[in-house]
């Protein structure tokens, strides 16, 4: 398979997976909106909450870093600058969604 083809397939995919955990999240974020420090370990406790905000990370993140990498080919024409700006994309969108996850299994 090409690989623009398999960047093509896996957006999709990602964002087919996206669609029922950002449902999942956008009730869940209502509840706990207004909630304390205590509160949100409360609900970040459970193993099936810290699992379903996990996939909804990678999801997310992979969803973002595979259109974000589209834009800087449409859009920077400096081959150095792209694959900076692709680099540090990729270095952020791995690290952010690694160290959150990282904390919620030690919550």
């Amino acid at each position: 398979m090409h690989g623009s083809a398999r960047k093509w397939l896996t957006i999709k995919i990602a964002s087919g997976i996206l669609i029922p955990l950002m449902f999942w999240f956008i009730i869940n974020f209502v509840s706990i909106f207004d909630s304390n420090h205590s509160q949100l370990i409360e609900f970040f406790s459970p193993t099936h909450t810290k699992v379903l905000f996990s996939l909804f990370l990678i999801a997310a993140f992979t969803f973002f870093l595979l259109t974000i990498s589209e834009i800087f080919e449409d859009y920077i024409s400096k081959e150095k600058l792209k694959g900076v700006a692709n680099k540090l994309t990729f270095f952020f969108g791995i690290a952010i969604p690694l160290f959150t996850i990282i904390y919620l299994i030690r919550i």
